[in-house]
């Protein structure tokens, strides 16, 4: 029973840790860049160096995966839209990954009580700001285009410090719970050590 109840915490979203992105004053040439890089809607694609490592990391999430999404399909489109998007925007798959399981426990149409949507809890303001206010942010790649868009800005802005730019992320600047659970998912259970692109 104990078993059962402590696996059962791991695969939960972590609720408490939720916050929501925050509007901040940013350059028009920001938003335009912003926008340019949300607009871009190249097929999704496998970012590997060769077929192999392709299907070996795919294989090893896929198994890690399994738990939360049943559907094998539901998981491999998942799995490559991860990829191409978070090497597209410059990240580690595996952060996008842990920061989706901290996010939205991998439901597509988990919604915060702030109102953050979809797998990578994504604020509403971001498709008004971008000139995009159609965009669905419960599709997967529009979603996952939008967090990874934002998670690069906020790296940026923050000089590549991981833990200041998840904490703009999350709306949680300065409080080092959501931050350290995000890399502990990020280093622990998405830790992945062959080649990713």
């Amino acid at each position: 029973m104990r078993r059962a109840l402590a696996l059962g915490a791991l695969i939960l979203p972590l609720h408490a840790l939720a916050g929501a992105q925050h509007y901040e004053p940013m350059a028009d040439s920001v938003i335009a860049q912003l926008a340019a890089a949300v607009a871009d809607q190249a097929p999704a694609v496998f970012n590997f160096r060769n077929a192999q490592d392709a299907h070996t990391w795919v294989h090893a999430m896929s198994e890690r995966l399994r738990p939360r999404i049943p559907d094998r399909k539901e998981r491999i489109e998942l799995l490559k839209s991860v990829q191409h998007e978070a090497t597209r925007a410059g990240l580690d798959p595996q952060l996008v990954l842990g920061l989706i399981e901290i996010e939205s426990g991998f439901r597509k149409y988990a919604t915060s009580t702030a109102g953050a949507r979809g797998y990578m809890q994504v604020m509403p303001f971001w498709t008004k700001l971008l000139g995009r206010p159609g965009d669905n942010l419960y599709r997967l790649r529009i979603n996952l285009r939008y967090g990874c868009v934002i998670l690069r800005h906020y790296l940026d802005l923050e000089q590549g410090d991981f833990y200041l730019a998840l904490g703009r992320y999350n709306g949680s600047l300065g409080r080092p719970e959501y931050p350290n659970a995000v890399r502990a998912a990020w280093r622990g259970r998405w830790k992945y050590d062959g080649a990713t692109n």
